[in-house]
């Protein structure tokens, strides 16, 4: 379903009173992403919820509608030397800056920029049974209070449905550079860890698999992505000396223009089988990389926050090797979440959360009929059946 923004409160609200479950969407393009839903569920897309409502250039702030391409926006704000520091989803199909924040998946511009719910300000919504609320504002400084936007960031459209998100806007570099660095993971390392330590603040410190960067057209070697950016040329200049007298391995410069086209090939491509969501403590990133789970896969992790993507096809890639590897994450203090994978595999998507009980009764309190994105709860391997009858209750309350 893609209705026109004054029909959606009205459509929401008969989803409600007609007990159906549906699935709150962006442009649509990953609904195949997360654990399958356990019910039949219609999808409610806001894909013509697309308009820029406010652009402050002062204020450094946006406000758009959740169906809004993220790269839609960036054009828009370009012309004002302003961009929103945020990582395009993997794939190539557009992603809306709503899907955005309904998923909370950062990615390496986090490193200087934080995540997207860093930068959010406020956010429009409607609530299971069709009534509309926000939370925030639409200028950096809001009065205090509960903080829905972080709550509603990563929640997977398993609270509500995102209409209108606030961000802020930052300058556009005026000038960017990045820098590579080939070798054993134990050779990049150090350098890893003292660029995350200095004074130096890189827009990026990626860390790649050998396969990603065969497949940039690069030596099949793990490799350090460092993007720098600057209002100087002269500091990139300065930045790049500093980096290269601490580098034990010779340094690559790569041109502004040549960045985009490199990072593009860490947002993968055609649709894969499986699609995995890793984090470890940042501090044992490396050894993730050299972990034997890893061996042949494509992957892209941050080295400040030790958040990353890796992919594979079937063929290369089965259940039992991605169970060992979230022992493995898990053994390394973070965790696994399968986003895709192959038709007649059934790892569950995420693992219980140690706060499961509280995400499930906030899930109560936002959609007491369990109508929204059944099944997809984050935090929750296998969400609990509602009750017999708990619906009809709530229904007749």
């Amino acid at each position: 379903m893609r209705p026109e923004p004054h029909e959606l409160p009205k459509l929401v609200r008969d989803l409600h009173q007609q007990g159906r479950a549906w699935l709150p969407a962006g442009l649509g393009s990953r609904l195949d992403w997360g654990p399958p839903l356990s019910q039949p569920a219609e999808v409610v897309s806001c894909a013509r919820l697309d308009r820029i409502v406010e652009h402050n250039p002062g204020d450094f702030t946006l406000t758009v509608e959740a169906g809004a391409p993220l790269a839609a926006v960036q054009e828009a704000l370009a012309p004002h030397r302003q961009w929103l520091a945020l990582d395009a989803p993997w794939g190539e199909a557009p992603g809306s800056v709503g899907g955005l924040v309904a998923r909370g998946m950062a990615g390496g511009y986090r490193q200087r920029y934080l995540g997207v719910r860093d930068q959010l300000i406020g956010l429009r919504l409607l609530r299971a049974d069709g009534v509309a609320a926000r939370a925030g504002g639409r200028v950096v400084k809001n009065v205090a209070g509960y903080d829905l936007m972080r709550l509603f960031t990563g929640s997977w459209g398993s609270l509500g449905l995102i209409t209108e998100v606030t961000l802020r806007t930052l300058p556009l570099p005026v000038h960017r550079r990045g820098l590579l660095a080939q070798g054993p993971p134990e050779v990049l390392a150090p350098l890893a860890r003292w660029l995350l330590g200095c004074s130096l603040t890189p827009e990026r410190v990626d860390l790649w698999s050998a396969p990603l960067a065969a497949a940039a057209g690069l030596e099949a070697q793990p490799l350090l992505l460092i993007a720098l950016a600057s209002v100087a040329a002269v500091s990139l200049e300065e930045q790049s000396a500093a980096i290269a007298e601490r580098s034990a391995l010779p340094l690559r410069p790569i041109a502004a223009a040549d960045l985009p086209a490199l990072l593009a090939v860490a947002r993968g491509g055609a649709p894969t089988d499986w699609l995995l969501r890793l984090g470890v403590r940042p501090d044992r990133a490396f050894e993730l990389l050299a972990a034997p789970e890893l061996a042949g896969l494509p992957l892209d992790l941050a080295a400040g926050s030790g958040l990353g993507i890796a992919w594979a096809a079937a063929s290369l890639l089965g259940g039992s090797r991605v169970q060992e590897l979230r022992r493995r994450c898990r053994d390394l203090g973070g965790w696994l979440t399968v986003l895709r994978q192959p038709a007649g595999s059934a790892l569950p998507a995420w693992s219980d959360a140690p706060a499961r009980s509280l995400i499930e009764a906030v899930k109560r309190q936002f959609d007491p009929l369990n109508q929204l994105a059944p099944g997809r709860l984050p935090g929750v391997a296998a969400p609990s059946p509602p009750p017999p009858g708990g619906a009809q209750r709530s229904l007749t309350r």
